[in-house]
């Protein structure tokens, strides 16, 4: 089995997929526009530019992503929500290989009712990753499916996944689910690495649903 160099991901939050939009405008230097009022900062110019803090005693304020409590081996990551309102919460396991050596990240969070999945899933791999050979789940050694990889950047490539009834339905009565990804320097070798699913029904319970 080729081991991946080692690789450690940080991730703090829910992967849905964002896209940016940058929108030009024309600039005029007022050194060469008489007309031009001269520049001052604003209140909201300098509030910008100002640290809030945050608290020194470890407790998350609005918007900062925290660790709520570990679920056998599952991590509750939430993001500190207004007060009054829930902490958007995700499951989060770090995969190791079979020297455990961190390799790649899974995170799993609910979706509304009405379509085929009702559970998301990104699943982060190391970029030396062959994506033609996509990316195989299975759950104690039966019900192998295989996903496409979505994009890579400069943490890693992810694989975007929906979990439908029947596939949480196995997670919730397994042992553990194997994940098999090709090396792209590899491709005729496999590196299978273990997610563990002690503790998965109970975390599973207090994971948010991603808001339309």
């Amino acid at each position: 089995m080729t081991k991946f160099r080692n690789v450690v991901f940080l991730s703090t939050a829910l992967f849905l997929g964002a896209a940016g939009v940058t929108f030009a405008q024309e600039t005029v230097n007022p050194a060469d526009d008489e007309t031009a009022a001269p520049q001052t900062e604003t209140a909201s110019d300098v509030e910008s530019q100002l640290s809030l803090g945050e608290d020194a005693n470890g407790v998350p304020v609005v918007g900062q992503p925290f660790t709520k409590e570990i679920i056998g081996d599952w991590e509750m990551r939430c993001i500190k929500a207004e007060e009054g309102a829930e902490d958007p919460c995700q499951m989060y396991q770090l995969v190791e290989d079979g020297e455990g050596t961190p390799v790649a990240e899974f995170s799993l969070f609910r979706l509304p009712d009405g379509g085929k999945a009702i559970a998301g899933a990104t699943v982060v791999v190391p970029l030396e990753t062959s994506l033609p050979q996509q990316l195989t789940i299975t759950v104690d050694g039966d019900g192998a499916r295989r996903y496409p990889y979505a994009f890579c950047n400069p943490v890693g490539c992810y694989a975007r996944i929906g979990l439908t009834p029947e596939d949480v339905a196995r997670f919730k009565r397994g042992n553990a689910a194997l994940i098999t990804i090709v090396p792209a320097l590899a491709q005729d070798q496999k590196v299978e690495l273990s997610l563990s699913l002690t503790g998965f029904t109970s975390a599973y319970d207090q994971v948010s649903t991603v808001q339309q």
